[in-house]
């Protein structure tokens, strides 16, 4: 049989009867917005993270852009960003009418490369967007003293590291505003669309409801203008049951990559490296190879998805040229677009699969394909 990249049915033919049961008591409330669902999941996730606030939304893209308008990002607005990550996160901020300021990524980390954030940097510069990829966390206190330096907001994207931790902090709970997708896939997947934001503190909260649902304080009356952005009672009650055992999933995560790092050590590969002082919950394992596409293809034939994440580098990307600015090199980012590729993880991947990965990529470089 196939092993896929990700399982999201896995995910739920293990907790199936749970999820039913709260499938069913949504269903029968006759309730399917803003709801006890949607209002306890914010509870307990802001709980989890270690926020003042949860507010559910639509996807991780609505949480990214509603976080921006909070600080009234727009038309002639600087966002730094990293040049390597998902389409997603540029979308948010080329939504605004702001222009995203790609930078380079650490090759060990995957994430911001500081030294080009501060290179970076210009008086129209408004906000920051550190991106936790594949579940390692950025360099956050470093970003944190140059945002405050230059006064400047900082907007998480969580979208890849729910759980994920630096010097004993959750991701998320850093800058002003932490935003999460709940995507399938992701480490906490809803059945669909649907994101949150995460608030230190309570400054923005308000802004932010009225945000999510048309600029309204009172019902019907649009003190501002906003979007529809609510989370659905049916994905906040999955949600709840499945963030019961996040912690559990992300050390299965780290279990299995674990694994395939001791067992794919001494080959012609770059495996995932992370950092002392971090905990990483791998949404993706991404190993590098030059020769990347071929090892891609021998595991196909054997049976084994794999993915890339990402292909293309926001750079690259013809329908956001006119929302971006490259000011330096991203030899880095470049560098990886040749060379990554994710092997299939996710929590319930069976130990004689992953054992199967990795001597597949030893039959790989051992025939010298």
């Amino acid at each position: 049989m196939m092993i896929s990249p990700a399982n999201p049915k896995a995910s739920y033919d293990k907790r199936a009867a749970l999820i039913k049961e709260a499938l069913s008591r949504v269903l029968e409330s006759g309730i399917y917005l803003h709801g006890n669902e949607t209002k306890g999941f914010e509870s307990e996730f802001a709980h989890y993270v270690g926020a003042r606030v949860c507010l559910g939304v639509g996807s991780g893209t609505q949480a990214l852009y509603l976080a921006l308008k909070c600080f009234d990002v727009g038309s002639g607005d600087e966002v730094i960003m990293p040049a390597h990550t998902a389409t997603a996160s540029l979308a948010a901020v080329a939504l605004t009418g702001a222009r995203a300021v790609l930078v380079d990524v650490e090759a060990d980390s995957f994430t911001l490369d500081i030294e080009a954030v501060k290179k970076a940097w210009t008086p129209q510069t408004k906000a920051i967007m550190p991106v936790h990829l594949y579940g390692h966390p950025a360099r956050m206190d470093e970003l944190m003293d140059f945002a405050q330096e230059k006064h400047l907001r900082v907007v998480e994207d969580c979208a890849q590291a729910h759980g994920a931790e630096f010097s004993g902090q959750q991701v998320g709970s850093f800058g002003d505003i932490g935003c999460f997708s709940f995507y399938p896939t992701k480490n906490l997947g809803a059945f669909g669309d649907a994101g949150a934001l995460v608030f230190r503190d309570d400054a923005f909260v308000e802004k932010a409801k009225a945000l999510r649902e048309y600029g309204w304080k009172e019902k019907f009356y649009s003190e501002v203008q906003g979007v529809n952005a609510r989370m659905d009672e049916l994905h906040a009650a999955v949600l709840r049951v499945k963030l019961e055992s996040l912690n559990e999933d992300n050390a299965r995560r780290r279990q299995i990559a674990k694994t395939y790092s001791e067992g794919l050590e001494g080959l012609d590969l770059m495996i995932p490296q992370t950092a002392a002082n971090v905990t990483h919950v791998f949404h993706q394992y991404v190993v590098r190879s030059v020769r990347r596409d071929a090892l891609r293809s021998f595991l196909h034939e054997k049976g084994i998805g794999t993915g890339i994440h990402y292909p293309h580098g926001l750079h690259q990307q013809p329908g956001f040229q006119d929302a971006i600015r490259v000011p330096g090199s991203l030899a880095c980012t470049e560098r990886m677009l040749s060379d990554i590729a994710s092997l299939p993880m996710y929590p319930e991947l069976a130990e004689e699969d992953v054992r199967r990965v990795i001597d597949a990529i030893h039959a790989f470089y051992h025939e010298g394909i």
